[in-house]
């Protein structure tokens, strides 16, 4: 099996494993979704030594339910969050500019000025894109990377999002933001980075117990028992935070999404919002993806209970979604029209004293917190959003490296480049390789693509996967290279394949061939 730097696979891991076994390190990371692989990035980037234990897989939970977006931190100025919006369009800046310029890129988002759009919420919607610029002039993104806003006249408007309804149609309101490619992508950038830089990362790996100075893990795999000892502990477990630390306090939020054919929407140009009924401050988006997908969404509902392993949007949000954005299309959607949907918990802070139980969840604050508890002695860092993920990382280090007394340098991630962030063009398309299929390759890949392609052993490996532009030696490399440990790992999280289940029924067989053959 490969053995490069930035390189995550089965024998790696079984490596590594075995090294923890034996070996005290300065920072133990529990979770491996954004923000624990962020800390992860972070603390070894400082010059600790670190590992990152995952009970799953990289990006199982929340990470790769989001709506794909770098939000720029618009609607948080609605709720008061001056903040967490400054926060936010410094992140968005960071990640398209220095740290994963070819995971995250510019996407329109329309409001379009229709008759069941009410004029004080195009004003409202005007205002904000305008208080969304300040923002991003103040992170110092240049319009180049995110264009200002500007109205668009009915024609181009209907060029845009073609489905929309045309009678009454005055135009509309063009705003940027930013977009990933995928989120659970950038996850597994962060742990090769990680990983490359000397962090161990080890998937399928179950922590039981946390203590001040160890943990006490399983391996899924063989279901060997293990204590990993550490200098201090770091959990970054999100809606689980409270099974391994019962004083942890959290409100999840679920938010649904719908997948729909793109051409069923005239293959939109950039995305849509639609202002709910009486709202100024809330949307449904419906948001152009790869393969030819589109995701509507989302919703913020209450999430008591138990916390299950994979959340399933309810019934009455797929009505609500369908319902929200069909009142700006020309034909409405209905529940034939959903390839797919999925769902996702936001880790949301909850408190005693800020009266949080009086409000709606879309009210909580995203702020993260990042706390030493006195339950288990660890760091947790609780809260927040993808966008954030790197400050979060930031001020959990800091809280770590203080509690522990550690020896650490600065943070370096506001200027560390993810593996795949350009360096060199990656060029023409590989023979073979027809110029669609080598452009998606490239803009999962970046940098890395023709990596990706010429080291593939796999047969056909220039060819796509079944109707899919999913090249399959990007199966074999995420294998060999992204710590995919079987084809679930790759249709659910390194490809996405599985967000329409009738693409993983109709392709799995494929995958699971590719992925015995490495």
């Amino acid at each position: 099996m490969i053995r490069e730097p930035t390189a995550l696979n089965g024998a790696r891991r079984a490596r590594e494993l075995d090294e923890l076994a034996s070996a005290e390190v300065d920072v133990l990371v529990v979770g491996g979704g954004v923000t624990g692989a962020g800390v992860a990035l972070d603390a070894v980037s400082r010059g600790l030594s670190v590992a990152l234990v995952e009970a799953r897989d990289l990006a199982w939970g929340t990470s790769r339910f989001s709506s794909k977006l770098v939000h720029g931190g618009l609607r948080y100025l609605a709720t008061g969050d001056v903040g967490v919006a400054r926060e936010s369009a410094r992140e968005r800046h960071l990640l398209m500019t220095r740290i994963a310029p070819h995971l995250v890129r510019p996407l329109g988002q329309l409001v379009p000025v229709l008759p069941g759009v009410s004029a004080r919420q195009v004003a409202a919607s005007a205002i904000g894109m305008s208080l969304g610029d300040l923002l991003r002039r103040g992170a110092g993104t240049p319009s180049s990377a995110l264009p200002s806003w500007r109205r668009t006249g009915a024609g181009e408007t209907l060029r845009l999002a073609p489905a929309l309804a045309p009678g009454g149609l005055r135009g509309g309101l063009l705003g940027h933001d930013g977009q990933l490619v995928d989120d659970a992508r950038l996850v597994v950038a962060l742990a090769r980075t990680a990983a490359g830089l000397g962090a161990r990362v080890l998937t399928r790996v179950r922590v039981d117990r946390i203590r001040p100075d160890s943990a006490d893990l399983t391996c899924a795999v063989t279901g060997e028992r293990l204590t990993a000892r550490a200098r201090v502990v770091i959990s970054a477990t999100g809606v689980w935070a409270g099974a391994l630390d019962p004083s942890v306090r959290l409100r999840p939020s679920r938010g649904t999404h719908l997948v729909i054919p793109a051409a069923r929407l005239g293959n939109p140009g950039a995305g849509l919002m639609v202002p709910l009924p009486g709202s100024v401050s809330r949307f449904v988006f419906a948001l152009p993806q790869q393969h030819g997908r589109v995701f509507v969404g989302l919703t913020d509902e209450e999430a008591p209970g138990p916390v299950p392993d994979v959340a399933d949007p309810t019934p009455a949000e797929i009505e609500f979604l369908l319902r929200t954005v069909s009142r700006v299309l020309q034909v409405p959607l209905t529940s034939d029209d959903v390839v797919g949907a999925y769902a996702g918990l936001r880790p949301l802070v909850d408190t005693v004293d800020d009266g949080a139980g009086g409000r709606r969840s879309s009210d909580v604050s995203r702020r993260h917190l990042v706390t030493v508890s006195a339950h288990t002695g660890a760091v947790n860092v609780l809260g927040g959003k993808l966008t954030t993920y790197r400050q979060m990382a930031e001020d959990a280090v800091d809280a770590a490296v203080g509690h522990a007394g550690l020896a650490a340098g600065p943070c370096r991630t506001r200027t560390l480049p993810l593996v795949g962030a350009p360096g060199a063009v990656p060029g023409a398309a590989p023979a073979g390789m027809t110029e669609g299929l080598w452009a998606e390759v490239v803009a999962r890949h970046g940098a890395e693509a023709r990596r990706v392609v010429d080291g593939a052993r796999t047969r056909s490996a220039t060819a796509a996967v079944g109707h899919l532009r999913i090249a399959r030696a990007e199966i074999e490399w995420a294998i060999t290279h992204e710590g995919a440990l079987d084809a679930d790992d790759v249709l659910d999280r390194r490809t996405r394949i599985g967000l329409v289940p009738a693409d993983r029924s109709a392709l799995a067989e494929e995958i699971e061939e590719i992925v015995a053959a490495v």
